[in-house]
Order: C-alpha cells, then sequence, then structure tokens
C-alpha cells in the first residue's frame, strides 16, 4: 500500500543565497510512504498511515530553516520511520520552485528514498 501526498505547497526559509532566509520562498514537496497492511479490508486508520500527521510533519520540519534540500529530505523520511512502525519506505521529493540563479527559469530540487531496516 502507500500513501500520497503529493504537490503540497509551502513558504519556507531555506537555502544557502544571501537573503534566502530573509526572504524566503516557495517549495513544493511530494512524499509516498509504503506499507504492508496487517489486515484487508483496512476499515480503521490505526490500520493505516495517516496522511494528515504525515502532512503536519512535513509541514512542522518545513517551518525549520536548513541551507540544503537534503538535509530536509533526508530528516523528513528519517523522522517518519521513527514515527510510523507500518511504514516500510519513504520517498520524498522538495523542489525549490523559484531559485535565486540569474537567467533560470524552471525549478531544482532532490529526491530521496528511504528503507527501514529489516
Amino acid at each position: 500500500m502507500e500513501i500520497r501526498l503529493e504537490k503540497i505547497r509551502t513558504y519556507s526559509y531555506h537555502g544557502l543565497h544571501t537573503g534566502e532566509e530573509i526572504l524566503g520562498g516557495e517549495f513544493e514537496i511530494n512524499l509516498s510512504a509504503h506499507y504492508t497492511p496487517l489486515e484487508l479490508p483496512i476499515i480503521n486508520l490505526s490500520d493505516t498511515v495517516d496522511y494528515s500527521a504525515l502532512y503536519e510533519l512535513v509541514k512542522t520540519r518545513m517551518q525549520k530553516p536548513a541551507l540544503l534540500l537534503e538535509t530536509l529530505a533526508t530528516e523528513i523520511a528519517a523522522e517518519i520511520l521513527a514515527k510510523f512502525s507500518l511504514v516500510e519506505e519513504v520517498n520524498i521529493s522538495i523542489y525549490k520552485l523559484h531559485p535565486p540563479i540569474p537567467y533560470f527559469q524552471g525549478s531544482v530540487g532532490v529526491a530521496f528514498t528511504l528503507k527501514r531496516n529489516p
């Protein structure tokens, strides 16, 4: 089973470039959490991964400034595995939608996958 949160938008203060910690910028996060259901059919919230709790975790972490997108991706993935015992694998991508690169149009980002150790 896979729980997905797609195109989460935040305004946060991440980056290495001068002024990013003051001006901030727009970010987009995509997340999937994979798990094996303990029973089928899934009827109770306790038998799955609460996507609203995943969202709160992402939102809270994105409010704490970091210099690198890599830091955010690895910390969020690790925190999900620590807090959600059902989750076996996390895939996350984080994009800076308007990076401060002269004449650059587009976004920059990172993607990371973390699996629970058996």
